[in-house]
């Protein structure tokens, strides 16, 4: 079970240099339901989600790196490159998505919980932006489908 809330960051931490990163791909095969494969580093995943915006069933099988290119040429939509930092807030990790072109500028955090009751209790960090936990056309399947949702970079903050 995945349960994490999702926000849009408009200020980079000026720390953020510090704090562990690794570069991600990722591309999916299908949105409904979604099925998507990545690459994290030098590691691969077949992933599939269930619905769901807070909290849905997540499912991941390791692939190889053969594997994993064979999948990306099946692919549908725009291939997602990404860096991901991980950073500490209290109890939590903050994985924050520095999105490459054709969605830079875009950066998203998301943390997650082991509970609904503890996402529903988290207080985010002041620099954090507009939550779109709720909003679909933030999910990576939406955009690697459909883009950026329009109007997106005047809905921050």
């Amino acid at each position: 079970m995945e349960i994490e809330r999702k926000f849009l960051i408009d200020t980079l931490p000026e720390d953020l240099a510090s704090w562990p990163s690794v570069p991600i791909e990722q591309a999916y095969l299908c949105t409904d339901p979604v099925v998507r494969v990545r690459r994290s580093g030098e590691e691969y995943y077949l992933t599939c989600k269930g619905p769901g915006l807070l909290e849905r069933e997540e499912c991941n099988l390791t692939m190889t790196r053969e594997t994993y290119l064979h999948m990306l040429t099946k692919a549908e939509g725009n291939v997602i490159s990404k860096v991901r930092y991980a950073i500490p807030y209290g109890g939590y990790t903050i994985e924050l998505d520095v999105f490459a072109p054709p969605f830079a500028p875009l950066v998203v955090a998301e943390v997650e919980f082991p509970t609904v009751e503890e996402a529903q209790a988290f207080q985010p960090p002041a620099w954090f932006g507009r939550e779109v936990t709720w909003d679909k056309g933030y999910t990576n399947a939406s955009l690697s489908a459909r883009g950026l949702p329009p109007g997106w970079e005047h809905s921050q903050g």
